[in-house]
Formats: C-alpha cells, structure tokens, sequence
C-alpha cells in the first residue's frame, strides 16, 4: 500500500534528483531506494516503482503505479509533482499561499491569524517550504505570527527564510533572529544616513538593502536579488498584502488559497487588486481543487 508518507518520500527523492541534474528525462523511476531517469522501453510492471512523467497529456495525472493507494497519498503525489517538475531555467518559480475563512479574511483587525485553517493545510504549508529554496514573508507577519518558517513538520530541508522589511521594523526578539537553523535574509530599505548605527545581525542573517519608494520593494527586485543567490523555488507564505503584490506583477505561478469553513466576519482581507469595472476583467485561472479535512484548497494556475 502507497501511504501519504511513502508518497511524500517519493517526492522528495524526485526533487532531490532533479535539484542536482534538472528535468531532462521524460519519464522518472521512484523506489524505496530513490529517484532515477527510466530507461527508453523500460517495463512499468514493477509493483515498488512510482513512474512519473515529465508532461500531461489530456488532463491525464503525472504518475501511474501498480501499487494500491489510498487518497491522501495520491492527493500528494497530485498536488505536489507538477511543481517539482515545472522547469526554472530563466527566472524562480514563483508559489504563494494563504489560508482564509469563508468571508475572505486571512487574520482578525489585531492581525491573529492562528490558526485559521486546520492540521492538514499546517503540514502542506512546511511541504511547499521543504520544495522551495526560500520561503518568503512581509514585516507584518513576522511581527504578528513570529513564525519560525521551518520544515520541522515533515521529511525534508529548511529553506532560506526572507523577510521582506521595507521600513527595517522586525525587532531582534523574533525567532528567525535568534534561531540559526536555517539561513535568514532580511530585504529592507536603504538605511537613513543620518540615523544612528544598528546593531549587527546574527551570523545566520543577511541584510539586503533596495529602494523603497513609499515605503514598498518592488517584487521583481526580489526575485532578481534571490535568483542571483541561486534561488530557484520561491514559497510567498504570506501575508496578504505581500501575496497581492507578487500577484499584482504577475510574478506567480501558482496561488494557493485554503478556505476554512470559518465565519470571521471583520479583520484583514486576503487578496487585493486594483478595482475593476465588470467582472469581464476578474481573473479566471485554471483551477485545481484538494480537499484538506474540512477545509479546502484552491490553486490557481496563473502560468
């Protein structure tokens, strides 16, 4: 029987293998002992292997096995396949995630926003950082949440933690300054030359100065400042105002958005754009659905 965790340890294996070589295979082999490119003609009948193709074709899923699966390992290899897969030869692929109550609020007026969506959304957000080479947030979530944005919650590598801080306002009490787990970069404002000195950051932490005209980082200086440090997967985790701006320059591949079947009624909106006129201009990507236990995720396929 293919588990949930046996899928997601074929996922890693695969994405392991494609972070050292790329996707230049058009079909994968997956075992218990890893990863490999199958050979041309190579027989499908082994009941151990996953194999996994590099393309679709007529809505057909990426992978095919002789073992039996139950459902929450084939939402596993469904959900997460397609970004492992998904080339990064001239710019990062770009994933961002937000978890909202059924009246679209992401965290109450004070900026609570634990928890809004359950356990398994929980364990899919640490999966998407253990796929991306950084996980990045604003300066409002890490004020609110002092998240650690680690994987510790399933198999798999940290990633870079970034902390987008235009106005240099995170306090040094927050844990991604006081734990070193994973490297930190801190995207901030260029320093006020007449403000006195700051206190040097942790040795785990890198400060990266850009204009920030009002106070804003334009989103494509980030992603040009993170693909010069050899970043290739981007995980925007949040909050709002940070997912809508990726969104808004047209810098994401894939939105996510989990709704919890919660009522808040009031509070901090999730995405945001620019006012339309009719509903002939919204936004209509292709749409995949999962199912998280009571809640519900939506990805968007932007492109």
């Amino acid at each position: 029987m293919l588990t949930e965790t046996l899928a997601w340890r074929a996922v890693l294996a695969l994405h392991r293998l494609i972070a050292a070589r790329g996707p230049d295979s058009e079909r994968f082999a997956i075992t218990p002992q890893g990863a490999r490119a199958a050979d041309a003609g190579e027989r499908d009948d082994d009941p151990e292997t996953i194999w996994v193709a590099t393309d679709s074709r007529d809505g057909e899923r990426l992978w095919h096995s002789q073992q039996s699966t139950d459902a929450d390992a084939e939402r596993v290899l469904d959900l997460y396949l397609p970004m492992v897969l998904a080339p990064t030869r001239d710019r990062p692929q770009v994933f961002a995630h937000l978890a909202q109550s059924l009246d679209g609020r992401i965290a109450t007026a004070g900026g609570t926003s634990q928890w809004i969506s359950g356990a398994v959304d929980l364990v899919h957000n640490h999966r998407m950082r253990a796929l991306c080479d950084a996980v990045l947030v604003g300066a409002e979530t890490v004020i609110h949440d002092d998240p650690q944005l680690t994987c510790r919650e399933v198999e798999g590598e940290h990633p870079v933690r970034v902390i987008v801080d235009p106005r240099r306002r995170v306090g040094r009490d927050r844990l991604l300054f006081t734990d070193a787990v994973a490297p930190t970069l801190i995207i901030c404002g260029r320093a006020d030359p007449d403000a006195a000195p700051e206190a040097p950051v942790p040795a785990h932490v890198t400060r990266i100065e850009l204009d920030a005209p009002e106070h804003k980082i334009a989103p494509e200086a980030i992603v040009e400042v993170l693909w010069q440090r050899e970043v290739r997967r981007i995980f925007v985790e949040g909050g709002g105002v940070t997912v809508s701006a990726f969104l808004r320059a047209g810098l994401l591949d894939r939105l996510q958005l989990t709704v919890a079947p919660v009522l808040i009624g009031s509070g901090r909106a999730s995405v945001s754009l620019p006012a339309i006129e009719s509903l002939e201009s919204a936004l209509r990507p292709p749409t995949r659905r999962f199912a998280f236990g009571p809640d519900v995720l939506f990805e968007c396929l932007l492109r």
